[in-house]
Formats: structure tokens, C-alpha cells, sequence
């Protein structure tokens, strides 16, 4: 099958590790699909693993993408799967031939969160295309049974692998871990990237009001195209007070994905007793605590990584209604990778890249 794949890790040009051939097509254990990948997106979970930066050790070939949508193709050995796409087997597995979206997070199974049925809780939590597991970005993936959600006819397939990631990642920080709800307010820390577009569209769907922080005038006039009610530079103190006065102290919570480059903001800009949603550090994952602050207005750090499968089934119910349209930069082969990857590491992209391992 065809693939794109880290053929090595690390080095100055972590790009140069990303390889397009010929691997061998993956088995699915009892229990688990073979799903043709018709589309797959790209996250920065795929820059880290050419840079050699992961959870777990790495090996070459690691095919590479956490997000994919496609067709049931076949069922590992003793699977129960029924033979007609009219209903689900047991446990709800989708039969062949069924459209699905792959929820990513891949628990052990044996820990107590695992028992528990919160596998994004396991601490030995992995994804799809990280080891020992294969990635979306090929032609075709194996995935547990428990991890496929039906697609309905109107969410497409590039629609739907925009979502176990990006899409996923901002709905739990905006309702699961900060609690919002319509006519309270949240800044987003970012503009024009995957999580960032994501929880400004999820926000304003919900009746939050958004407010934006980026460095890029053009970024921030695109985060106000999407329905952002403000946009401001981090080193704008003047928009920063009008921030606080606009909310009345401080917004209710605070998407943060940048890390140390935006930290002290997210904390200044807060209200007493509100939230700030943590759920990466692009520019660095060690800034100042600031303890005093936190404990004195009585701040609520929450982190979060991806969300559940039942969340991942909301997101799709979202897209089915009309809810929300995930917000797609372009789509393109699975030859053009590499120009995709590039865009992604300069951060030129508007919304998610998706690439088409197969056809759809």
C-alpha cells in the first residue's frame, strides 16, 4: 500500500525525514478493522514525530497521521460483524463496507482508567501513528473496533477527519474542561491553526463569545471573519485592558495551545476564578508558573489532551445538523504530503490540511 512515513527522526531538517512509498498493508488483530482511508488531516503530531519527539520509541518506518475517515474494508479473525451496512453487530461494530471516522486514542486495556472505560485517562495512552500502532496517512489503517464512528451520509469524509484531533481537542477544552456555555466568553490563543480555527467556530456555534490573541494582522482579521468579536496582538496592552473592561475583569476561560510565548497573557487576561485550558506548548512547555497569581485569584489550570469517543460522536452529530462545517484549507493527494507538511511547519495553513490516501 502506498503511505507517507518518518524514514528517520530528529536532525536539523525534520522534514526530510517524511518518505512517500510502498509498505506493507497492516493485519487487524480480533477485535480490530482494516478501514480504507479515503481522507486524513495533518496535525503538528506528525511534525513532532519527524522531529523524533513522541511518547513512545520510535522506529522507522512509522507511517505518520492521527486523523482519518474512510470505508470498513474487513474485519480481523473473530470479529462479530454483520454482513448488510443496515445495522450495527455486536457491541456496535459497523459492518464492511460501512463510512466511519477513527477516534485516535488507543488505551492499553489493563489499567484501571482503561477499566473504567476512559482510555484517554490511560497512562499508557497512545494514537494512531504512534508506536506500535500504523497512522492514516496510507491507504490503509487497522483500528479497534471501539474506535470507529458511523459517518451519515451528509458529513463528508474530508469534513470528518478534520475532527479527531483538532476538532475534538477544542470541544473538550471549551465545554468538558472549562465548563462554557452560551453568554460567557473565552480567548483563543492562536488564529488560524487547527485547534484555534476549531474552538472559535465550536465557541460561536455555542453562544460563547470569542476573543483572539495572534501576532499576524492577517491572522487576526481572519479570526474575526469566523466570528471572533476581537482580535488583538500579545503585546498590545492597550487591547489587553480593553479586554478586561470589555468582559468585566476577565474573560471566563482561556484556549491555550502556544505555551510560554503566550502564558503570562493567558493568566493577566482571566478572570478571578476562571479557567485556562491547556492542551499544548508550541513555544515551549516551561514558563513561569506564577503560583502567587493562580492561587491568589483562584485560577483553575486544566489540561487536556484529544477527548472520548462519545465526544467524537457529538462532534459528528454537529457536522450532521449543520451545527458546525469544519473549516478546511485544502485538500490534496497523498504524493502532494510534503508540500502540505511544509505549509503546516510554516504555519500558512487556514483551517486543517487534508490529504487523500485513496479514493474516495
Amino acid at each position: 500500500m502506498r503511505a507517507a512515513y518518518a524514514s528517520a527522526f530528529g536532525g536539523e531538517d525534520p522534514l526530510a525525514n517524511l518518505a512517500l512509498g510502498e509498505l506493507p498493508p497492516p493485519e487487524p488483530a480480533p477485535g480490530w478493522a482494516l478501514v480504507r482511508v479515503t481522507a486524513a488531516s495533518l496535525n503538528h503530531h506528525d511534525l513532532w514525530t519527524l522531529g523524533g519527539v513522541s511518547s513512545r520509541p520510535l522506529q522507522a518506518p512509522q507511517i505518520l497521521g492521527c486523523d482519518g475517515a474512510g470505508c470498513v474494508e474487513a474485519w480481523g479473525e473473530g470479529t462479530e460483524a454483520p454482513s448488510t451496512s443496515t445495522e450495527l453487530g455486536a457491541g456496535g461494530v459497523p459492518p464492511a463496507g460501512s463510512r466511519v471516522v477513527c477516534h485516535s486514542v488507543i488505551g492499553c486495556g489493563g489499567c484501571p482508567e482503561c477499566g473504567r472505560g476512559r482510555p484517554e485517562l490511560c497512562h499508557r495512552l497512545a494514537l494512531l501513528s504512534e508506536p506500535p500502532y500504523g497512522g492514516t496517512l496510507a491507504e490503509l489503517v487497522a483500528v479497534p473496533a471501539a474506535n470507529l464512528v458511523p459517518l451519515p451520509e451528509t458529513v463528508s469524509d474530508e469534513a470528518a477527519a478534520c475532527l479527531p484531533t483538532a476538532y475534538l481537542t477544542a470541544h473538550r477544552m471549551l465545554f468538558a474542561r472549562a465548563g462554557l456555555r452560551a453568554g460567557m466568553s473565552v480567548l483563543v490563543q492562536g488564529a488560524s491553526g487547527g485547534v484555534a480555527t476549531a474552538a472559535i467556530l465550536l465557541a460561536g456555534a455555542a453562544g460563547v463569545e470569542v476573543h483572539v490573541c495572534a501576532r499576524d494582522p492577517a491572522k487576526r482579521e481572519f479570526a474575526e471573519s469566523l466570528g471572533a468579536a476581537s482580535s488583538f496582538a500579545p503585546d498590545d496592552r492597550e487591547a489587553l485592558r480593553e479586554l478586561l473592561r470589555r468582559s468585566g475583569g476577565g474573560v471566563d476561560a482561556v484556549v491555550e495551545t502556544v505555551g510560554e510565548a503566550t502564558w503570562e497573557l493567558s493568566l493577566r487576561a482571566v478572570r478571578p476564578g476562571g479557567t485556562v485550558a491547556v492542551a499544548g506548548a508550541t513555544t515551549g512547555a516551561n514558563p513561569p508558573a506564577q503560583l502567587n497569581r493562580v492561587f491568589w485569584r483562584q485560577l483553575t489550570i486544566a489540561g487536556t489532551t484529544m477527548g472520548t469517543r462519545t465526544e467524537l460522536e457529538q462532534l459528528v452529530g454537529m457536522c450532521a445538523s449543520g451545527a458546525i462545517r469544519p473549516l478546511i484549507d485544502s485538500v490534496v493527494t497523498l504524493e502532494e504530503t510534503p508540500r502540505a507538511m511544509a505549509r503546516l511547519a510554516r504555519g500558512d495553513q487556514r483551517g486543517k490540511l487534508v490529504i487523500r490516501p485513496a479514493p474516495s
